[in-house]
């Protein structure tokens, strides 16, 4: 952990809390404008970001919203990292999964005619 009048650059501190795998991975979400601080959004990675800001993202198709707890002082362990933030996301909803594909293709001629004779109510 860090004092609390550390500041350290937003990318770094993306990186050090294990938001994405590398440092230019994040400072390619910052520089596209996807991040915000406190609400503004920022489009350079070497704005100083320090304990007490709150970010605003988009990871993985869910919004993040953390508030900075600390800076760190290097990329650690994931007990570590979780320590730099309290997460203040909104619970993700859940999706209902996507159909799945049996296999069988489109049906037969003869298929379709045991469907109709073979079903729960057979066409007389």
């Amino acid at each position: 952990m860090s004092a609390p009048g550390d500041t350290i650059r937003l990318d770094k501190w993306l990186w050090h809390a294990r938001f994405f795998k590398s440092r230019s991975l994040a400072a390619g979400v910052v520089s596209g404008g996807k991040v915000r601080v406190d609400g503004t959004p920022v489009s350079k990675p070497a704005r100083n970001v320090g304990p007490g800001n709150v970010l605003t993202f988009v990871q993985d198709d869910a919004v993040r919203v953390v508030k900075i707890l600390g800076c760190g002082i290097r990329r650690g362990p994931a007990p570590e990292a979780q320590a730099l933030y309290d997460d203040m996301s909104p619970e993700r909803v859940a999706r209902p999964p996507a159909p799945k594909y049996e296999g069988k293709g489109r049906p037969t001629g003869k298929d379709r005619r045991d469907m109709t004779t073979k079903g729960p109510f057979p066409l007389e």
